[in-house]
């Protein structure tokens, strides 16, 4: 069974560990540059397809289910 990941897990080629932050820092940029010059709609169109594209990389049914519970707790 796939489990959620939680903890820092991010990592690039460069990196010697993973749970580097730099890769993190440097996806949270490219993240945010992606949704330069869009609309406020099309910025919800981006992030909604990204989820779907990341969401179909993981694949795993209950770990996406995990990651909705998740981030959904964060809220409150």
């Amino acid at each position: 069974m796939s489990s959620l990941i939680t903890r820092p897990n991010f990592y690039s080629d460069a990196s010697k560990d993973r749970g580097d932050f730099e890769p993190g820092d440097a996806f949270y940029e490219a993240l945010m540059q992606s949704h330069e010059g869009l609309t406020e709609s099309q910025s919800h169109l981006l992030n909604a397809r990204l989820i779907l594209v990341l969401a179909n990389h993981v694949g795993h049914l209950e770990t996406l289910k995990q990651a909705i519970h998740t981030a959904r707790d964060q809220l409150e």
